[in-house]
């Protein structure tokens, strides 16, 4: 059942490991009592979701929005594919029935809309450095996947690296992310996850959201900055998920999650975090999917 499990990017915040997460189903009863929803877990599936997730203004904000994040994730001939807010990616490398190591390949991408709009940035400062384009992030992904580690023959740990680039010479710099996580069934209906990543980012990322030119400083008010590239962030969190009807294999689930990111190094340092901002993040989400 490890295609229920797919991290790959997913893993880079915790509301879109919960939505990905939520077709796992725990056959921890005799297997002649869930032949019927066994029979379904190789098969073809998709599953669409909806959150309110609340997130800071821009990376580095101690101001907070709620906004909407839609979401489709399924398997189609053994390949694993996803739609996650801002983030798409697909596995290239099919799952077979009955495997308990995934490897994992693809391609990902990634709509970078930071600072991409100046009425959703409370701190006048920061409004007045000025919008940013939206970047277009292109990359892949590698991973793998253990099904049967610790808690049951149904519980996962994946482990990923991936890269992306910015296409759209808006930073035209990369990003580096590595990334754990666990997922353990509960029972025939409930499921929750761990998830651990870092992100490493290249000097025209780290200029171009956290730095602050001597332009942008007559009109902010901030002092001129010069962050550097380098590890740039921290996150933990956790999810759960609950069928609400049928089970996680199929029906209507209650989804929700939570993170904590810490802001490192010159990332942390710079004026839009350290005096119009805060370098300790938050995120929270909750919504609903559907599984057929």
């Amino acid at each position: 059942m490890s295609k229920f499990f797919r991290r790959g990017l997913a893993a880079a915040m915790p509301v879109a490991a919960l939505l990905a997460a939520m077709p796992a189903f725990a056959q921890n009863q005799a297997a002649a009592g869930n032949a019927d929803l066994a029979a379904k877990l190789d098969g073809d599936n998709v599953t669409v979701g909806i959150a309110g997730v609340y997130i800071p203004d821009y990376e580095g904000s101690n101001d907070y929005r709620f906004t909407p994040a839609p979401a489709i994730i399924g398997q189609f001939k053994g390949f694993n594919f996803s739609v996650i807010g801002n983030r798409a990616q697909i596995d290239l490398i099919p799952n077979r029935p009955g495997q308990t190591i995934d490897f994992q390949l693809g391609p990902i991408g990634v709509l970078n809309f930071d600072r991409g709009t100046r009425k959703n940035i409370d701190d006048i400062s920061v409004r007045n450095l000025g919008k940013i384009d939206n970047a277009i992030e292109l990359g892949g992904y590698v991973g793998i996947g253990k099904t049967g580690v610790i808690t049951s023959p149904y519980d996962k740990v994946s482990v990923s690296l991936s890269y992306r680039h910015d296409v759209s010479n808006v930073h035209d710099s990369g990003i580096w992310q590595p990334s754990i996580n666990y997922l353990t069934p509960l029972s025939r209906k409930a499921a929750v996850g761990l998830t651990a990543t870092a992100s490493h980012v290249e000097s025209g990322y780290a200029h171009t959201y956290f730095s602050i030119t001597p332009g942008q400083s007559v009109t902010s008010g901030l002092p001129v900055y010069n962050a550097r590239a380098g590890w740039k962030n921290y996150q933990i969190g956790g999810y759960f998920t609950y069928a609400l009807t049928g089970d996680l294999l199929h029906g209507v689930k209650l989804i929700a999650g939570g993170a904590y990111s810490r802001l490192l190094g010159s990332y942390s340092y710079s004026p839009i975090v350290r005096t119009a901002g805060n370098p300790n993040q938050w995120l929270g989400a909750a919504g609903l999917a559907y599984t057929f």
